[in-house]
């Protein structure tokens, strides 16, 4: 069903140390939920094994990359472990004017540059994995990266996980399925913020009027 009240989207963060489990959380979001719809940013760095081009990522070059920058045609963009990341411009706020929310799977950089830009469209939520531990076993788990790029990320880790206080929710990944369903309530909530839902004056003084 239609929102009567013209709902403005919104953007929802995701971030976390890699390995803490928000693609996942990400993915299953998106799966339940039709209005909301992910950001593919564009990278410079190649493609891991199973990624499609236009659905993971843009996978473009340095000189494309850099003329998104200059052209102010990214939201947000950083630099990690060697290559560019960026949030393409247009889309999001094409989605967001139509009423749909736009879901980003960023770092603290991004998501301090989103609230620089849109802090009004914006909701953050910070994934926390239950223990060290656990982190260090899902990252070798995966088996997506070398024993030199797990050693990176778990340095990285310590640095990412000291930004939780800038984020809006903090939801601790120790069960998915309860973490899933902590993020969709959360998603649910920010939906019905009265900022967001600009037809709302007309609809209550219509049903006013009608009472008359």
């Amino acid at each position: 069903m239609s929102d009567p009240l013209d709902r403005r989207g919104l953007m929802l963060v995701l971030s976390s140390p890699s390995g803490a489990g928000k693609t996942s959380i990400a993915r299953a979001l998106l799966a339940r939920e039709p209005a909301l719809e992910m950001s593919v940013s564009v990278t410079t760095r190649p493609p891991r094994p199973g990624e499609v081009d236009g659905r993971d990522y843009h996978f473009i070059d340095e000189a494309a990359y850099q003329r998104l920058v200059a052209e102010d045609g990214l939201l947000e963009h950083a630099r990690v472990f060697d290559h560019h990341y960026g949030t393409p411009r247009q889309p999001v706020e094409a989605a967001l004017a139509a009423g749909k929310d736009v879901l980003f799977d960023i770092d603290w950089q991004g998501a301090q540059q989103l609230k620089g830009r849109a802090e009004d469209d914006l909701v953050t939520v910070f994934i926390l994995p239950p223990s060290a531990d656990e982190l260090a076993r899902r990252l070798t788990t995966r088996a997506q990266d070398s024993a030199e790029v797990i050693a990176r990320r778990m340095a990285k880790a310590a640095d990412e996980m000291s930004h939780w206080s800038d984020y809006h929710y903090i939801v601790v990944n120790q069960d998915l399925e309860q973490s899933i369903a902590e993020v969709a309530a959360i998603l649910t909530a920010e939906r019905l913020r009265r900022k967001r839902r600009p037809g709302l004056a007309r609809f209550v003084n219509t049903m006013r009027q009608a009472e008359e």
